[in-house]
């Protein structure tokens, strides 16, 4: 299995959520494909099911009916075909317990879901800066020697 460099996995089970995540993305990265995920369940079915291609970065909330996002991170994360995929956390939690817990179970960062779209939108442009762009190695200037 390889990884689409522009494939985005939105788990949350707001509609409204996943749709207003998506416009963040668009709005300075319109290059970009998803996959919209209303629960931890469908994620992994998601996950297994791919025989082709997994994504290059999950946004997983916390807090969703029936398996919560912590579950799903563990058990993600415990398996080798899919430990090496970044998981960012994306939600309204403010506990520290949360952002220990998620940290501790494996995730790559633990972001509070911002009070305004800009930052939204600040928020998903920096998430595509650090983990969906390739390096791209900068021109060298003629006049340096190696």
């Amino acid at each position: 299995m390889k990884s689409n460099a522009r494939l985005i996995y939105i788990v949350d089970d707001d509609p409204d959520d996943r749709q207003i995540i998506l416009d963040a993305f668009v709005e300075r990265n319109p290059q970009i494909d998803y996959v919209f995920i209303e629960n931890a369940e469908a994620l992994l079915d998601s996950l297994y099911s791919s025989d082709i291609e997994l994504p290059a970065l999950i946004l997983l909330d916390l807090n969703m009916p029936g398996m919560l996002g912590l579950q799903a991170l563990k058990e993600i994360r415990g398996n080798k075909l899919f430990s090496q995929i970044p998981i960012i956390v994306l939600t309204t939690s403010t506990l520290h317990q949360d952002r220990r817990a998620s940290y501790e179970l494996g995730a790559s960062c633990f972001l509070r879901k911002p009070d305004s779209f800009s930052e939204l939108v600040d928020i998903t442009e920096s998430i595509v800066k650090l983990w969906l762009h390739e390096y791209q190695p900068q021109p060298q200037d003629p006049t340096e020697k190696n």
